[in-house]
């Protein structure tokens, strides 16, 4: 008896294909749009701290964390402790983490001014209770000093750790000039082994095998 060997035409492989296609432009689709919202939260944020430090100086026409009558004018200054200046920065001017732990004072004065959302308290140490955190868990930190590439003392919002370098680039190039050497949008802190950005010129972000805990500065 002969019997006729059973297998899949041409056609049926053709829709096979076509499906394996689609399944797999729709994952790489779904990772883009992923990392576009990733970007686009890391972006507004840093935007909306910044317009946050402004807006208070502004009002106040002092800086926030930095302001020394800050118990007296703002509602619900609670910090007691003399680490934090019971609840006031120096008024010098400046951001700094070594006096009054203005560094995280900065972001009380802003809530309870209603600059931003959230609710923090001024402590010894930074916590999530203390200071907002990025989408990766990483804490934000608003201060004057010069711990970002090829930097010298000035105010700069860091965007926290645990950011992959990747999204960290696609910030840059959308922001700044995608070079995290220079410009309004770099690199921090220091990498020395390369995993996040490359320190020699010409610097680049590292995008082939990112980095998996990186940062990256707003400079004021």
């Amino acid at each position: 008896m002969n019997t006729r060997a059973k297998g899949f035409t041409l056609i049926e492989i053709a829709i096979v294909l076509v499906i394996i296609g689609l399944l797999l432009g729709g994952v790489l689709k779904g990772q883009e749009l992923i990392t576009g919202a990733r970007v686009r939260n890391l972006v507004a944020q840093q935007d909306g701290v910044k317009a946050a430090y402004f807006g208070f100086l502004d009002r106040y026409r002092a800086l926030p964390g930095d302001y020394s009558a800050a118990a007296a004018n703002i509602s619900n200054i609670v910090t007691t402790l003399a680490a934090c200046g019971n609840g006031n920065g120096n008024g010098n001017g400046q951001i700094q983490s070594a006096v009054n732990n203005e560094h995280l004072l900065v972001w009380e004065h802003l809530a309870k001014a209603g600059f931003i959302n959230g609710s923090y308290t001024c402590a010894a140490a930074a916590t999530n209770a203390t200071s907002p955190s990025n989408p990766y868990g990483g804490l934000l930190e608003l201060q004057f000093d010069a711990a970002f590439a090829n930097g010298s003392n000035r105010h700069n919002l860091k965007t926290g750790g645990s950011v992959p370098s990747d999204i960290l680039a696609e910030v840059d190039r959308k922001v700044d000039d995608g070079n995290p050497g220079q410009g309004s949008f770099r690199a921090t802190p220091a990498d020395p082994a390369d995993t996040c950005a490359t320190d020699a010129p010409p610097t680049a972000w590292v995008t082939t095998n990112p980095g998996n805990d990186c940062a990256g500065t707003t400079l004021f």
